[in-house]
This record gives structure tokens, sequence and C-alpha cells, in this order.
């Protein structure tokens, strides 16, 4: 017999059986009791969900280094109609994982794309201005956002949203960047994040509070099979090419680097893996220091 052919079969049978699973509904899930003056990390996410899919990281910072972590719902999505109800959703995911919330403007903001801010110029100021006093109010020492090439229009005009918007800052200030990925790969990740089976299983209950985006197209059940794919590919993006992959099941891929001096400036050469058990707040250690 071919072993594979019953390890495909029960991919497939986990899959058809996660369709009937609860969406939403779950009790909170462990959180830590975190003083007011914890580090703070803000997700930047372009549409609510994605705070669940790409928040491996996030999560371990809370977790593990007891980093008090806030999305920022750049956007509750472009079906107005639907605006109300993502933001309902949202709240309770976020309640669920650990994450506090913060609304940009009632219904979230519009237009989030490169064509605005090549052509409407005073939207695109305005709506940096609000991720700016965001940044300014907030002072979080970690921020979360898409990669510049992540494909989907409003995850790259996120992404350069926060650059304008980081740019409206001080001189003097700093803080950890992670550009994160999920519509289109970054050609140069340089850390890969590990995820445990109690934090996936914890992000993917979080997700599935998102009920109306999950019912029509149940992609919460492939989260995992992504992570996969991203040892896969950390294996050699991350690691090296040819080298020996880590022994991960699941992890995530980032590109973290340093807001310092009104640019980006590059933590370590190469990459770096963080395993399940090593404290997240090691990969904010860089080289040379």
């Amino acid at each position: 017999m071919n072993p594979y052919r019953e390890f495909v079969s029960e991919l497939a049978r986990l899959v058809r059986e996660g369709k009937g699973f609860p969406l939403g509904g779950f009790p909170p899930a462990p959180r830590p009791d975190l003083p007011p003056d914890a580090p703070h990390a803000l997700i930047f996410s372009p549409h609510p969900d994605d705070e669940c899919i790409i928040g491996g990281l996030a999560l371990r910072l809370l977790r593990e280094a007891g980093t008090r972590v806030t999305n920022v719902a750049v956007t509750q999505g472009s079906n107005k109609g639907r605006q109300a109800g993502r933001w309902e959703e949202l709240t309770a995911a976020c309640d669920h994982v650990g994450f506090g919330l913060i609304q940009t403007v009632p219904g979230g903001l519009e237009k989030v794309n490169l064509k605005t801010r090549e052509q409407d110029p005073a939207h695109w100021q305005q709506s940096v201005g609000v991720i700016a006093s965001i940044l300014a109010q907030e002072k979080p020492e970690v921020v979360f956002f898409p990669h510049d090439s992540d494909w989907n229009s409003t995850h790259i005009g996120t992404h350069y949203l926060l650059v304008d918007a980081l740019r409206r800052q001080p001189a003097a200030y700093r803080c950890y960047v992670v550009e994160t990925e999920f519509w289109g790969a970054m050609a140069t990740p340089n850390l890969m994040v590990e995820s445990s089976v109690d934090d996936l299983a914890d992000m993917m209950a979080a997700l599935s509070f998102h009920v109306g985006e999950v019912t029509r197209n149940p992609y919460h059940l492939l989260v995992p099979a992504w992570m996969q794919d991203n040892v896969r590919r950390g294996g050699e993006l991350v690691g090296g090419q040819g080298g020996a992959a880590p022994d991960f099941s699941f992890a995530t891929l980032y590109r973290l680097r340093e807001w310092h001096d009104g640019g980006f400036l590059d933590m370590y050469a190469g990459g770096r893996n963080l395993p399940a058990g090593v404290d997240a707040d090691q990969v904010f250690i860089s080289e040379g220091r």
C-alpha cells in the first residue's frame, strides 16, 4: 500500500469534518495579566481577519514576552453593508485571543491603495494623519503591517500608509517593524516563527469568529496548510539555500527591521528561526549587541 494515500486521505477528511465545527462562540483563550506599562505592539491589519492569520509572532509576544498587543483595523472591508458586522466579528475575534482593538474611523478608512496615494493626495494624507496620530498616541515598540508586494491592493496600500505615517513621527522616533505576508510571498523574509499546536488552534478559533467571511469561504481550515508551506519556503529563504530545514510543523514568515532616523535599518544579516519554547522577544536581540 502507498502510505501517502492514507496521509492525503486523512488530511481531506479533517478538512471536511472541520466544516462542521462551530464558528465563534468559544470562551476566551488564556492570556497573561499585563501591567499598564507593558511593552506595546500594534498590528495594522488591512482587513478584519488579517490579525488572526499573520498573528503568530504577535500572539507569542503576548504570551511569552508580556507584550500588550492591539489590532488596528485599518479598514473594515469595502462592502459597506458588511462593515458593521465585520466590526462586531473582529471585536469578538480579538477578545477571544487577547488582542486589544482600535478603530481608525467609523467604518474604517476607505480607498487605501496606491491609486489613491498617486491620484488623490488630499484623501491619502488625511488617512496618513489618522495612522500617524495612532502611532503618536500609542507609542508602540513594535508595529506589524504588510510588505510592499503583498498582492492585494489594500495590503500594499496599508504598507505605504504606514511608511508615510512613520515618516511623520519625530526624527528620534524608533520602533521595530515586522512586515507580514499573506497574498503575496516576500522575496526576502528574514524571520521564521514557529507556532505551537495550542497557539495555532487558538488563532484558528479566533479566525472562526469572522463568521460572515469563513461561511462563504472556510479559509480558516486552510491556515495550517499555509503555515506548513511557510516552513518549506522558510527553510531555504530564511535558513539559507541548501540548508537543513528546522523541525517545525507550522510557522509564519516575516521581515523584521528597525525604524530609525526616518528609515528602515536591518536588524541582522541573514535570517533567524524562532522555535517554539524560545522566548519570542529573543528576535529583537540584533547581532553584535
